[in-house]
């Protein structure tokens, strides 16, 4: 087996493992999202947003963190140039579609919530009309 075999099937099986770990998680969501209460369907979608939070804050740490001040022993010994209006734009924009793109996991968790619940508030109506008209 040479080298190239050896790093296909690296690969394939790392691509079977997150494919089989994103089943579980959708497996999770539809078993939370179908509870009789709506907050346990809420958890993945909100541990998902949350990481997504957490991410564009680094990015905002580390973007006004490095750069401007060089400290030694306590002292301020120089600073940076400070950031061009062309570069805040562009971190602005890198922060944007770095949340857009963190939160496309918190869509998915989010249409298969709503996916199941949106069936169990139709048979709700359902029961509801059908006591009525026994009444």
């Amino acid at each position: 087996m040479n080298a190239m075999d050896e790093g296909t099937i690296a690969v394939s099986g790392s691509l079977i493992v997150l494919l089989a770990l994103f089943a579980g998680v959708i497996w999770l969501q539809t078993v939370l999202s179908k509870k009789e209460s709506k907050w346990p369907g809420l958890i993945l979608p909100g541990i998902s947003l949350g990481f997504s939070l957490l991410l564009v804050l680094g990015l905002l740490l580390f973007r006004f963190s490095t750069g401007t001040s060089l400290w030694a022993d306590g002292e301020l010994v120089g600073q940076m140039e400070q950031t061009a209006a062309g570069e805040t734009a562009s971190f602005i924009a890198t922060a944007a579609v770095t949340f857009l793109l963190c939160n496309i996991p918190t869509g998915i968790l989010l249409a298969v919530y709503a996916a199941f619940r949106g069936g169990r508030k139709k048979k709700r109506a359902l029961e509801k009309m059908r006591v009525q008209d026994l009444d």
